[in-house]
Order: C-alpha cells, then structure tokens, then sequence
C-alpha cells in the first residue's frame, strides 16, 4: 500500500536528517530549543506561581482566615496553599504537554523557516536572498498553519471524546488522536518547504494529504517525545528540528521525482 510505503520513507528521510544535521554543521540550530525551554519554563513557571499565590490569598479572603488565629489556622493556611501550589502546577504541565507542540511551532516559526531555507540551499544549492517582506510571510504563514491545526485537532479531540463513550470504537479513540496530531505537525513541518515551491495553502494542503504517510511519518518521533511524562515538551522542542530538516529533504525529493 501507498500509505506504508509513504509512512516507511518518511521515518528513513528522518534517520537521514539526524546524521545530515551533524554532517553538514546545522547542530547550532539545537541552540534554539535550550534557549526556549529556559525562557518558556522561567516565565510560565512564574507565572503560575504568582497566579497560585494571589489565588490563595482570595481563597483566605473569602474563607475569612487571613486574619485567623484559632487553633490550627496556620496548619490549615498552609494545607491551602500547598494545595493550590500543587493543582496549578498541575494544570500548567497538563495545558503544555497538549498545547506545548503548537507553542514550539509558533514561537520558532521564524527558526523553522530559515533552517528550512539552509537545509535546502545545501541540499539542492537553491538560494533564496533574504527579503524582510518574504521572510515575515513565512513566519506568518507558518503560525496561520499552527493555528488552523490545532483548531481541527481540537474539534476532533472533542468528537473522539464524545466517542470514545461507545464500546469498541472508544478503545481505539486514542490511538488516532496521536496519529491525527502527528499527521497536523508533520504537516507544519513539512510546509516551509512547500511554501518556497510557490504553492498555496490549499495546495499544501493536497500535497499533504496525497502524502499522508510521509506526512505521519514525519510528525511520529515528534508525537511521541510530547507523550514523555513531564520532560516531553523540552525533548520534543529538539525533536523539531529534526522533523523540519527532515521534512524539507522529503518535499525536495519527491518534487524531483515528480518532474
């Protein structure tokens, strides 16, 4: 079949990224997801905790204990405050771990576009002079892409929701989420390569469905480092890299096949 022939190519060409990457000196580019995660985990790690702060402080207002000193009052002060401390943290890894991938993808939108660009200029010795104009409507683009995916994943996140009440069909509810999320984040790996073929978002949009094995394939190994319990968001920002250098060595190879 198309589909696993197509699936079985995109997981070579993602082999092949990992030791091109080395070979042909665009490791700096992991530099990137270091410098993201730091800024990432600093700012929303802090931010939770004055959140969770000024929730505990309106918790007491309204329990009426900021003043209190009865017996047990600090004990119960803390109790709260170590529990809401705990929810908050919670949520905050729950909210990134689901949204974290398209969070990567937006904010290096404008890192995926230029090593995309590198990738193919070593490659095929296609070279694109920098343009402001041209480089921000590809960062533009590449969000609009993020975003519109993570809008139909989540719809569809919601339908397996409501299906996975059925017998049978719920089982397998989870197994096509994750491949539903690595065909929408290969497809946003593999559309800076797209986007420089000319070809218009409802093109790419064809071309990733005609090809949504490589597709799949491309955006697998970066589903699952997101599924790593706690540190999936931090080892999937690095697995990015990868998928995009991967991405654009498959679109340049199929569109010299196709001529």
């Amino acid at each position: 079949m198309k589909f696993f022939k197509d699936f079985s190519f995109g997981l070579r060409v993602y082999t092949e990224a990992i030791q091109y990457i080395f070979r042909k000196r665009l490791a700096w580019f992991f530099l990137f997801p270091i410098l993201l995660n730091v800024i990432l985990f600093w700012v929303g790690w802090d931010y939770i905790g004055d959140l969770a702060q000024q929730s505990q402080t309106y918790l007491e207002g309204w329990l009426d204990l900021k003043n209190a000193d009865f017996w047990g009052s600090g004990f119960l002060k803390a109790t709260i405050g170590g529990f809401i401390w705990v929810v908050f943290k919670i949520l905050f890894f729950l909210i990134f771990a689901y949204t974290g991938g398209y969070i990567i993808i937006i904010l290096m939108s404008p890192v995926f576009s230029y090593l995309s660009e590198r990738t193919e200029k070593i490659k095929t010795g296609n070279d694109y002079p920098f343009e402001v104009k041209q480089f921000l409507k590809d960062i533009m683009r590449g969000v609009f892409i993020a975003v519109r995916n993570l809008i139909i994943e989540l719809v569809l996140t919601v339908l397996m929701f409501i299906l996975s009440f059925i017998p049978i069909i719920g089982w397998a509810a989870a197994l096509f989420l994750f491949f539903i999320s690595a065909y929408f984040y290969g497809f946003s790996f593999l559309d800076y390569a797209i986007e420089r073929k000319k070809m218009s978002i409802k093109q790419s949009i064809l071309f990733m469905r005609e090809n949504k094995g490589i597709v799949i394939a491309n955006g697998f190994i970066f589903s699952l480092c997101l599924i790593v319990p706690f540190c999936g968001v931090s080892i999937s920002s690095f697995a990015a890299i990868i998928s995009v250098v991967a991405g654009t060595l498959a679109v340049n190879e199929i569109w010299d096949e196709n001529k």
